[in-house]
């Protein structure tokens, strides 16, 4: 992905996507090596972007763009680069390549930041030897490290983050302290980085946003969509509203594995690219703002969350059913118009509903509050408005992508968090952005009006990362 961001505060940006960047082979360095000297899809399409960005000021290749993934920590060796740490030396790949070995992709990446005269943020795997008196250091001696890695427009190396939160990734070791990685640019100010699956947690996703006060994030990913409620785009858009920030997001493609989904967030609007039928990947450039730290997020209230009571009203029918490897209480949305509230552990949901017609599909209104267990653990609590894959209720929970449902809504909860993200699907994996978001009388509300396609989610996603 590539950002220009100009003096009066506007941006011109581009996102790169990888194609079909699957298990990698080599079993040696200089295969790779040689395999990389032949040009693989992401340096093709990088003298593509190269050709159409003119003038953009920043790029950001996609996670495991370089290597591909599911590796072994064998099988992933050949692949992986020495990268120093940015404080320590300053170093210039592409004119001090016999500085350190094994840095061969770090110098023709280095060398793409120079010739175009741009910031470029890629992720690549690392190699760091360690003591054997270090305790946490690995048999073999060394540490491997998801790495994403940052040059300047003179290809100087600026930035180095070692993935925290890992994702199955049994090829690569957690960094012994979180990074928190910033980098300056003369364009847009301060940059956090983080990626992929660290978008879910406190560390140090969060704590770059709050703590260190970065409104402009770049976001390598290899992230699989997961309906209702993770998509890709989905769940990017909804962080970069909640923190009221930019997020510039960039995902591998590769579809047979449900790994689509990147764009260009603000607060306002966005530029995606969501598509799980074509094996072509795309460049997306815009232009938008940069967010000052004067822009405060959605998540900041006079009001704090807290408990309320149940409603003492007619009780609707309640239904269980299995959504995200949850278990959720659900209650059916019935007629053109109503309230509703569902209610499990501390958190109840409220739903007010207006639609002009009712359509051939069933929507329910859904609560879990819990730890969630599978693929990872984290505890969550969730208000969710959805689309059902039928008619029955069995089929509540399961991954829709279209409809036809325009439906005006309120959606509310009594939140024990103060971190929640909101989440509008709409029909064709598009995003869209709620009419109001905020704190009212001790829960947390979005709403929407007049939407232009079927609603297939709409949710306010809360994490207690306490409780993890």
């Amino acid at each position: 992905m590539s950002k220009h961001l100009k003096k009066n505060g506007s941006s011109q940006q581009c996102v790169l996507f990888d194609r079909n960047r699957g298990p990698g082979s080599c079993t040696k360095r200089d295969t790779f090596l040689e395999r990389l000297h032949k040009g693989p899809l992401w340096y093709t399409l990088w003298s593509m972007c190269l050709f159409c960005l003119q003038g953009a000021q920043i790029i950001v290749f996609p996670e495991d763009g370089i290597h591909g993934f599911n590796f072994t920590r064998e099988t992933i060796y050949p692949y992986l680069e020495f990268v120093p740490c940015p404080q320590s030396v300053k170093w210039n790949p592409c004119r001090e390549p016999h500085l350190f070995s094994d840095t061969e992709v770090l110098q023709r990446l280095s060398c793409m930041a120079l010739r175009s005269k741009m910031f470029l943020v890629a992720n690549i795997g690392a190699k760091q030897p360690c003591e054997y008196k270090d305790p946490l250091c690995p048999p073999d001696g060394r540490y491997q490290f998801n790495t994403d890695v940052v040059f300047n427009a003179n290809g100087t190396l600026v930035a180095r983050y070692r993935k925290q939160n890992l994702y199955f990734e049994y090829a690569f070791n957690t960094p012994p302290e979180v990074d928190y990685v910033l980098f300056d640019t003369p364009f847009a100010g301060k940059f956090g980085m983080f990626t992929c699956f660290d978008i879910l947690f406190y560390e140090p996703a969060v704590s770059l946003v709050k703590e260190y006060n970065v409104k402009q994030v770049v976001y390598p990913t290899a992230w699989m969509n997961q309906l209702p409620l993770l998509s890709a785009v989905e769940f990017q858009q909804a962080f970069a509203t909640a923190f009221n920030i930019n997020v510039l997001a960039a995902n591998i493609h590769h579809p047979s594995l449900g790994m689509t989904g990147s764009g260009i967030y603000t607060p306002s609007k966005s530029f995606i690219y969501h598509d799980m039928e074509s094996h072509d990947g795309k460049l997306i450039v815009a232009e938008i703002s940069v967010m000052t730290p004067e822009h405060e997020s959605h998540l900041e209230s006079n009001a704090r969350p807290g408990k309320t009571e149940k409603d003492d009203k007619e009780a609707p029918l309640i239904f269980y059913r299995e959504m995200m490897y949850d278990n959720f209480t659900l209650v059916p949305v019935r007629g053109t118009k109503g309230e509703l509230q569902v209610c499990a552990n501390t958190l109840c949901c409220y739903l007010s509903y207006q639609r002009p017609t009712i359509s051939d599909e069933l929507y329910a209104l859904g609560v879990f509050d819990g730890l969630h267990t599978v693929h990872g653990t984290y505890y969550v609590q969730v208000c969710a408005l959805v689309k059902c894959g039928g008619l029955s209720y069995s089929t509540c929970g399961q991954e829709v992508t279209d409809a036809t449902a325009l439906i005006d809504f309120q959606l509310g909860g009594n939140f024990s968090t103060s971190y929640i993200f909101p989440l509008l699907l709409m029909s064709g994996i598009n995003p869209d952005f709620t009419d109001h978001l905020g704190w009212k009388n001790n829960y947390y509300f979005m709403s929407k009006n007049g939407p232009s396609s079927g609603l297939v989610t709409a949710a306010l996603y809360g994490r207690r990362y306490e409780r993890d």
